[in-house]
């Protein structure tokens, strides 16, 4: 229902969190204590929008109208507040028509996204209360999170867990959430995640487009996740306070019914299975709207009605949803790369990025830094250095030279690679070999990874006229990505381009003893044969 959904108007708490308005009719400070009284014990609280508090004004409805989306809604109101039900007007919900329009443009959505083939995007979700995803975790929570603070400890994880080129992860947090505690505010709590890849979605434009694109929902209470289970998208929840809420309201009926998120079991075989196994539930798409694609002009017939004044010729229409500015995913923390060289030439390649231990998995390790990493003593540890950039940038001159220098700023670095768009980049190795790297027309995957493919190439020993001649398939998942590699050339003063002996096992542990601090995720290093 589009208006009973809504939140209040009056602006949330500034303090760690926002207050629950979710099942308290509104009252001022000076009424506060006797309502408090007046109410009966076991009176069942107000619901949300429904209270006379909220309708009405000296026994008299404040609206004209009231749009409701679903014909139950009447028999709520009736009992809730009957002295409003002359104003409802069954009108459906322009906010779900919208979507519903849009569903055939889900592959843009995905794309401006930073989503690839292959890829699952992963869609946070969190209300505004103390019971929410990013609540403080008050009352009883659902799927066994028992009411924990589930969103920071389920971030941390999800880079942990999910490898970071064959899923993505986004948040949507509800715009009282923004202003309660301003956006400086989140984004210094959600840093580390972002870092990690972490998409923060505008709450007010973009949000539709990013459920549409979303292969799972995990969220909580709130309307979001609740749309997301009406277009048919899998919802786990890791939060869902039934207290908050109508027992006899559709959404509560989802709550009880819907998969909780186990915080205690690995999180990827819940996304995976829940993805996989998933079944709709007819309720949410029932109850969101009795008349999808009828908002518009039940609307306009119902506001020109109130005018008493003849509705426009031509049909009644929506905006549709815009198409959001491309945010592919840049990952500033240090990735955790697992590499296996296989026959073809072919090289699988799973990353992590920011892992909070050593992911399990099969193959040998490298270390994968971007140069912009938040600490500068990874740099030292890593056998990738690499950057992001247009390459006629002036900052960093040639991707060749920038190359050459970064391998002359790290000396236990093996690879620097400079991705110059979203379909290449150019490597240079420690041997002073200058690569082009250009994936296919079907490749869609961040070209940082296949410079961890070319590296765990020619660290196996494997010869670089093969992929000069062959190309190179890079596999993420059950993803392939086929890449050109080509012979680059730059002048013979260039520095970097010198052959330098790759450093020894006693260099590297050397190096590490008095370098900056141990990674986060130990490394089994092809290159040092640890």
């Amino acid at each position: 229902m589009a208006t009973l959904r809504g939140w209040p108007h009056r602006a949330p708490s500034t303090e760690h969190r926002a207050p629950s308005t979710e099942h308290r009719a509104p009252s001022t400070d000076a009424d506060a204590d006797a309502d408090a009284t007046v109410l009966p014990r076991s009176a069942p609280p107000p619901v949300f929008g429904l209270a006379p508090d909220w309708l009405l004004a000296d026994g008299v409805p404040l609206a004209d109208a009231l749009v409701l989306s679903h014909p139950e809604q009447f028999d709520r109101l009736a009992a809730a507040c009957p002295e409003a039900l002359p104003t409802a007007v069954l009108a459906g919900d322009p906010c779900f028509d919208r979507m519903l329009a849009a569903r055939p443009y889900r592959d843009r959505f995905r794309r401006a996204l930073g989503v690839g083939r292959g890829q699952r995007l992963v869609l946070l979700n969190s209300t505004w209360s103390p019971q929410s995803l990013l609540g403080d975790g008050e009352g009883e929570g659902a799927g066994g999170t028992g009411g924990d603070d589930a969103l920071p400890a389920l971030l941390p994880r999800l880079a942990s867990e999910l490898p970071a080129d064959e899923y993505r992860v986004a948040a949507v947090l509800h715009p009282n959430i923004w202003h309660g505690h301003g956006p400086g505010q989140i984004r210094a709590w959600l840093d580390r995640a972002r870092r990690a890849g972490l998409a923060l979605i505008d709450p007010l434009e973009d949000w539709r487009q990013a459920l549409l694109a979303a292969d799972v929902v995990i969220g909580d209470h709130g309307s979001v996740t609740y749309y997301a289970a009406a277009l048919g998208t899998p919802v786990l929840l890791g939060a869902a306070p039934l207290d908050s809420l109508d027992p006899d309201a559709p959404v509560a009926d989802f709550i009880r019914t819907a998969p909780g998120l186990d915080a205690r079991a690995p999180l990827r075989g819940q996304v995976d299975t829940l993805i996989e196994s998933h079944v709709p539930q007819p309720g949410p798409m029932r109850f969101t709207s009795s008349v999808p694609g009828e908002a518009a002009v039940r609307l306009r017939r119902a506001f020109y009605g109130l005018m008493g004044a003849p509705e426009p010729p031509g049909p009644a229409l929506l905006l549709p949803l815009p198409l959001p500015d491309p945010e592919p995913a840049l990952r500033t923390a240090p990735l955790y790369v697992l590499t296996r060289v296989l026959a073809g030439p072919e090289v699988v390649v799973t990353r992590y990025a920011d892992p909070a231990r050593e992911p399990a998995g099969a193959g040998d390790a490298h270390l994968a830094v971007h140069e912009d990493t938040r600490d500068p003593g990874q740099l030292g540890l890593a056998d990738i250095v690499f950057r992001c950039g247009a390459p006629d940038d002036p900052r960093f001159g040639p991707p060749g030279r920038w190359a050459a220098e970064v391998l002359d700023r790290h000396p236990h670095c093996a690879l620097a690679a400079y991705v110059t768009g979203p379909s290449s980049c150019v490597v240079r190795t420690r041997d002073g070999v200058l690569l082009r790297l250009t994936s296919g027309a079907e490749a869609d995957a961040d070209p940082a990874v296949y410079a961890s493919a070319v590296h765990a190439w020619l660290a196996a020993g494997r010869t670089l006229s093969a992929l000069i001649e062959d190309g190179l398939t890079v596999r993420t998942g059950r993803t392939g990505h086929h890449v050109v590699i080509a012979a680059e050339t730059d002048g013979p003063t260039t520095g970097g381009t010198r052959q330098r002996p790759s450093p020894t096992p006693a260099d590297r542990s050397t190096a590490h003893a008095s370098g900056a601090d141990t990674p986060r995720a130990g490394r089994r290093s092809p290159r040092t044969a640890s």
